[in-house]
């Protein structure tokens, strides 16, 4: 298992560079990118693994409504995504009123904080590679910016919408990292 600072500097290194835009059509939305100091994160790397999951053909650009574009440190953009240790991911968060009790990942107007021990390790039981699980954590949370709510399992066995809060349990769906399934949106029902 992968090992993780509990806590960091709290401070957070943005990348100094951009990105090319995601997506084939619709508006662009601009997001930058920052990684906590002290992490053993790097920042760079981190980006990366950002484009290529919000740049997939199942991610939120399916929509050919927006495309999404990181942008350099100091830009101008719509959101940030954080990757930010338990101590630090809980302090952010609970500015806005939420308590993630060191464990989930949350999202803030303009600011999309995942937290650095779900992105390492996932969740137990989860069911699938911490590789499915880091794209689920970036469409759930970027979903959240994009004004989406959260979805129930829709039936046993079947996919978990990526709007679903698959950290704290599947409900008897399957790991799920996208909100797009064969080219058309895929969602389970609204959680009022």
């Amino acid at each position: 298992m992968a090992k993780f600072p509990e806590r960091g500097a709290g401070s957070f290194t943005e990348v100094t560079t951009g990105g090319r835009p995601l997506g084939t059509a619709g508006t662009l939305r601009r997001f930058r990118v920052a990684v906590e100091d002290g992490t053993g994160q790097d920042a760079t790397t981190f980006a990366a693994e950002v484009d290529a999951i919000l740049g997939d053909a199942r991610s939120w650009v399916a929509a050919k409504r927006f495309r999404l574009q990181r942008v350099p440190k100091g830009a101008a953009a719509e959101f940030t995504i954080y990757l930010a240790t338990p101590a630090t991911s809980e302090r952010m968060c609970a500015v806005g009123g939420l308590d993630t009790e060191g464990y989930t990942s949350c999202r803030l107007p303009g600011q999309v904080i995942i937290n650095l021990a779900r992105w390492l390790t996932a969740v137990p039981d989860y069911g699938a590679p911490v590789s499915t699980y880091r794209a689920y954590a970036i469409n759930h949370e970027v979903g959240h910016q994009l004004g989406h709510g959260h979805e129930a399992c829709p039936a046993p066995g079947a996919p978990a919408p990526v709007m679903q809060q698959q950290t704290l349990g599947l409900k008897s769906c399957l790991a799920y990292a996208w909100p797009y399934l064969a080219g058309r949106r895929y969602s389970g029902p609204a959680i009022p």
